[in-house]
């Protein structure tokens, strides 16, 4: 479950605690609701850590190869055509 479906669940939770007057046999929406709010809750706390967690930058194992020859000077003198 991603973010918006914690959050869909805090507002669904919220609208059958607070905005509504329904009465069922043997359902409490009152309980309903708080129970979708507590579930969104955990919801969005469990994602905003694994989301944090994946944001670590992890510095590059092997170290960088300088290639000597890749940086020699041509000057248009030496090494060029016809010599």
């Amino acid at each position: 479950m991603g973010l918006g479906g914690c959050i869909i669940l805090i507002a669904v939770g919220a609208i059958l605690t607070f905005a509504t007057d329904w009465d069922m046999e043997g359902v409490n929406l009152d309980l309903v609701g708080i129970i979708f709010m507590i579930v969104g809750l955990i919801g969005v706390t469990v994602f905003s850590s694994i989301y944090r967690r994946r944001r670590v930058v992890v510095p590059p194992a092997a170290g960088v190869v300088d290639d000597p020859a890749a940086h020699q000077r041509r000057d248009g003198y030496t090494g060029g055509y016809g010599v």
